[in-house]
């Protein structure tokens, strides 16, 4: 089982104790969606907050010490209109020399019209320079569909010189179907291509309360790309599945991908980890992958899960078997 908050954060040795790096408990408490990024040997982290108000982040030298890190608030939700409630999964990226913020928000007066939006930051400092919006995440030219319905989860990865968007995007007529997408970057605010289907829930473990796949992540390794992505709904069902492709394919037709017919993480009752997912990728200080993604410690969870706060950050530190795929394990 997970170690008790109060011994985690109340009944410490001392503080150096808390600054060790553990891995598959809770880490950063109450912050769902986490993403990592490493700059410069800097780490920055932001992730949803329970009230879906603002876009926060942290800066530390080291993993461990994002833990303890300050959080800044560096934008708060609108008033009204777009960008006014449920402000989810925030993402800082650093691309084409400046840093960006990629996020989703609702509006007051229709909370469901969640759209991805993003932040552009004016100096080189993102938690003390200033952000300004860009706006709604804009399609290709020729693109009549993408960002038109319920859209959000958008990662953004590069591969031999192309930087690439994913997102989540759902479609169809009554139970809609949450399906990724990608396309390839012109600008960090707009897209060269129309819209590829990656993937779609085609399993019973990717159709658990609602069909489901959003939060992509990327990883590389050698001349791999893995791309998870989490299924299900927010509850214990909610698990990590996978595609893989080589690096240097057509990362635009949908024949480059394959997919896990098994999701690649889930819940695990004996080490207490319930509804592990939304996952992003970073390397710790030695060089070593490092998984950071969201997880429960409570198999029942009260009231609705989607306004439940208790999705805390977890790391993770990722394996690699003999062919050169990554092992996702608690041990």
């Amino acid at each position: 089982m997970f170690l008790s908050f109060d011994l985690i954060f109340n009944e410490r040795e001392d503080y150096a104790m808390a600054k060790e790096l553990k891995f598959n408990e809770p880490w950063i408490l109450q912050r769902a969606d986490p993403y990592v990024y490493l700059h410069d040997g800097w780490y920055y982290f932001t992730a949803s907050v329970p009230a879906y108000d603002k876009i926060i982040l942290r800066r530390s030298k080291d993993i461990a010490g994002l833990q303890d890190a300050e959080e800044v608030e560096i934008w708060k939700k609108h008033e009204s209109g777009p960008m006014s409630e449920h402000i989810w999964a925030p993402e800082i990226h650093y691309l084409m020399g400046k840093w960006y913020i990629y996020f989703a928000g609702g509006e007051k007066e229709d909370i469901w019209n969640i759209r991805p939006y993003v932040l552009e930051c004016q100096g080189e400092d993102p938690l003390a320079d200033p952000w300004i919006e860009k706006g709604k995440m804009q399609r290709a030219d020729d693109d009549e569909f993408s960002f038109e319905a319920f859209s959000l989860d958008a990662t953004v990865f590069e591969d031999c010189g192309k930087y690439y968007y994913v997102w989540a995007e759902k479609v169809g007529v009554g139970k809609q179907v949450s399906n990724l997408y990608i396309g390839e970057l012109e600008t960090p605010y707009k897209l060269k291509t129309v819209q590829v289907l990656l993937t779609t829930p085609d399993y019973d473990w990717e159709r658990v309360g609602f069909w489901v796949n959003e939060g992509p992540g990327v990883i590389k390794n050698g001349n791999k790309l893995f791309l998870t992505y989490s299924a299900s709904e927010t509850s214990a069902a909610y698990c990590v599945g996978m595609l893989t492709a080589e690096s240097g394919s057509d990362l635009l037709d949908p024949l480059s991908w394959k997919k896990e017919r098994y999701p690649v993480l889930k819940t695990c009752e004996e080490k207490g980890i319930y509804g592990p997912g939304h996952n992003s990728f970073t390397k710790d200080e030695n060089g070593n992958d490092i998984m950071v993604y969201h997880a429960r410690t409570e198999s029942k969870i009260e009231g609705d899960p989607l306004y439940n706060p208790n999705r805390h950050a977890c790391l993770m530190q990722v394996k690699w078997d003999n062919e050169g795929r990554p092992v996702f394990s608690y041990d």
